[in-house]
Parts: structure tokens; C-alpha cells; sequence
């Protein structure tokens, strides 16, 4: 039988993505947490972490067994609170950076003037990572998105909920040209472009989108920060495709934002969390589509709606 203190050393280390974080957060030396793996290793006979310099890296076989590991630490923590008989008075969060700064505060405003006592944390976590930690518990509630093109994670075992649908806009320099009438992607193909890196959600999105439309973007400026985006083209430097969320939190007046033509993309944004989740959690959850409710309009908000070229 698999030792679980050695289980619970590689799903630490899995989620830190180092043993030096891991051995941190467990309180251990980093050879201590280095010895416990080579022993996991040997019980399962193959190899689970590939060591670099940078961190480590799970192998198939490591990954097969984190997903037990995860589900296995999750159900022991809710069975220790089962048998205790009271309800967690904690919140543990993960979310993105725009959900965090648009979405969220608000929502946890509210649940702390109703909780005072209650013990509230949030962490970043960028999509698509973050069910894992839910599952082990380690987090109660994840704020995630999935962008066109891009595929969400399995849930199995946890409640996944569609929070938002959050379009998409173009978002050019004011006064730039090509604001005018009706764009479509192709007559942006040679506009330099700005978005994440290969592999980044919103990077997908806008290949994805390109690809449909018979085009191949360039992509001049490469950044997953939407405030740096938004500066950079205000500056002149590019376009982008930029969420309707975070366009309603700034001035958009060094902006021209519009609609594409003949497609309207948008980012799907949900709640995931443990099947039957503690009250605070369930009532977190419903704070979150109330924070929603007075924007009816949210697919046009005042401070995006197409400006004047």
C-alpha cells in the first residue's frame, strides 16, 4: 500500500512546482522532500518527477498518481471535517487577475460584513490550472475562464458552473484608421497585434479566430496582462481582443472599441467546486452572480460601448 505521507509530498510538490517550494510550504528540508519522492518512486517502481533546474515536471506516470492523490487528500480533509460536525468557517479562493479586480472584491465584501469571523484567502491562479487544488481542497472555490478554441479541463468529481459569458471587443488606438465601419479579422492582417504567448488562453483565442477567418496574425507585442495591453495600445503600438469586463473598469477614452464582424467571441467564465460545497462557499458562489445582476447590459457597458472614431 502507497504511503500517503509520501502521496501528500508529491501532490505538494506538483502544485508548488519545486520541491525547494514544496519543502517550504511543508515545513521540511528540500532533500528531506527529495528523499520521500525517490521512496514513492521506488514503491511504484517508475519514475514520477522529472528534475531540472527550474523546478520539476510530473511524467505521465506522476500525473496518473497526482489525480489520485489530489482525491484522495481532498477526501480525507472532508472526512476529518465530517467527523468534527461543524461547518468550515474558511474560504480558501482561487481566481484570475480580471475576475479578481472585477469580480471578486465586491463579492467578498459582502460575505465578510455577513462573516466577520469567517477567514477569507485568495491566490492567482491562471487557466487552466487550479482543479486540482480544489479537489485536494487546498482551495474551496476556483474562478476560471475558457476562451474560443480553447478546451476546458475534466471536473470530474467537482461542480463546474457557467458564471458569465464575457464578450470579446477589438480594441484599437483612437483614431486609428481601421475604426471606422464594420472590421472583420481579415482586414487586420497586417495590423500588429498584442496578446499572450503561444499556449495562453487568450493567445489560442486569437489564432483560432485568425485561423477561421483565412489569416495569420502577427503578434508584435506578447503579454497575458490586460492593463499592459491596454497601455500599449493606447500608445499606438497595436490592437487586441479585449474582454468587455475589464474594458468596463477603465477610461476608454484613448480607445476605440468595437465589434467584430460576422462573429461575436467571448470567454466563458465559471465557478468550480467540491460537489457538495460547505455554506459559506454555496453563499460565496451566489454573492458572485449577485455582483452580476445589476449589469443587465454587461454585453455593453457605458464605458465600452463602441466610442467614436
Amino acid at each position: 500500500m502507497l504511503d500517503l505521507a509520501r502521496l501528500r509530498v508529491l501532490v505538494e510538490v506538483a502544485h508548488a512546482g519545486s520541491i525547494a517550494a514544496a519543502a517550504q510550504r511543508m515545513s521540511f528540508t528540500p532533500s528531506a522532500l527529495s528523499q520521500q519522492l525517490a521512496k514513492l518512486e521506488r514503491e511504484v517502481g517508475c519514475r514520477l518527477v522529472e528534475r531540472g533546474p527550474t523546478g520539476v515536471r510530473l511524467t505521465a506516470n506522476g500525473r496518473v498518481l497526482l489525480g489520485y492523490g489530489e482525491r484522495v487528500l481532498g477526501d480525507l480533509r472532508e472526512a476529518e471535517l465530517a467527523v468534527r460536525g461543524a461547518e468550515p468557517q474558511r474560504v480558501a479562493i482561487g481566481t484570475f487577475s480580471s475576475a479578481g479586480k472585477v469580480l471578486v472584491p465586491e463579492a467578498l465584501s459582502a460575505l465578510r460584513r455577513r462573516h466577520p469571523t469567517a477567514q477569507l484567502s485568495l491566490v492567482d491562479v491562471e487557466p487552466p490550472e487550479g482543479y486540482g487544488l480544489v479537489t485536494s481542497r487546498d482551495l474551496d472555490l476556483l474562478i476560471t475562464h475558457r476562451y474560443p478554441g480553447g478546451t476546458l479541463p475534466s471536473a470530474t468529481g467537482l461542480h463546474r458552473k457557467r458564471l458569465l459569458t464575457d464578450p470579446l471587443r477589438l480594441v484599437l488606438p483612437a483614431g486609428h484608421p481601421r475604426a471606422t465601419g464594420h472590421i472583420g479579422l481579415a482586414d487586420l492582417a497586417d495590423q500588429d497585434w498584442i496578446s499572450g504567448g503561444l499556449g495562453i488562453p487568450n493567445r489560442i483565442c486569437l489564432d483560432h479566430l485568425a485561423g477561421a477567418a483565412g489569416v495569420r496574425p502577427h503578434v508584435a507585442y506578447e503579454t497575458r496582462d490586460y492593463e499592459v495591453t491596454l497601455a500599449l495600445i493606447a500608445a499606438g503600438l497595436g490592437i487586441s481582443l479585449v474582454p468587455i469586463t475589464v474594458l468596463s473598469q477603465i477610461d476608454t477614452s484613448r480607445l476605440a472599441v468595437r465589434e467584430l464582424r460576422g462573429i461575436r467571441p467571448a470567454r466563458e467564465i465559471y465557478v468550480v467546486h467540491r460537489k457538495r460545497p460547505p455554506a459559506l462557499v454555496a453563499e460565496l458562489v451566489a454573492l458572485l452572480g449577485e455582483v452580476l445582476e445589476p449589469s443587465p447590459a454587461r454585453d455593453s457597458p457605458a464605458a465600452a460601448r463602441d466610442s467614436p472614431a
